[in-house]
């Protein structure tokens, strides 16, 4: 069964919806608006939990199970992202060449762009070769307030 709520954050609503293992971290409330964890589904709290830790500035690494949707590459990519450490950045050619694809550039990029589970699967921390800030679903503002939090509590 699946089950999904939205909860404020520093950076606006996010909607996160769970099934077995967290399906989706999504930028906006689509879903009921909840203030208190205690009634929801074990997973959906501690999803909920540790998103919220994680803008307190108290939690660097997520344990909950993630189950995103996606191709094979995709699914290459988002494991990479989540190597990609707290505080860190990394570029879309160092993930092409991470999972064996050096010429993959642009595939990654697509692929980063179709991540379902936003901050879980930290795709804010691929940045452009130069080291500028590239596109983001949320804006780059949202981005850039994203690393800003883990480069002061890291």
């Amino acid at each position: 069964m699946e089950y999904s709520c939205s909860f404020r954050t520093p950076i606006g609503p996010l909607t996160v919806v769970v099934d077995e293992a967290v399906r989706a971290v999504r930028f906006g409330a689509s879903a009921p608006q909840v203030d208190a964890v205690s009634g929801l589904p074990p997973l959906l709290r501690q999803a909920v939990e540790e998103l919220r830790e994680y803008f307190a500035g108290t939690r660097r690494d997520f344990t909950v199970p993630l189950a995103p949707a996606g191709t094979p590459f995709q699914q290459q990519v988002w494991a990479a992202l989540r190597e990609i450490p707290y505080g860190e950045t990394s570029t879309y050619g160092r993930i092409a060449a991470r999972i064996g694809r050096p010429g993959a550039c642009r595939a990654v990029g697509m692929a980063n762009n179709r991540n379902p589970i936003a901050i879980l699967i930290p795709c804010h921390r691929v940045v452009g070769s130069t080291g500028a800030l590239t596109g983001y679903a949320a804006g780059l503002p949202i981005k850039e307030q994203l690393l800003q939090l883990e480069a002061q509590n890291k």
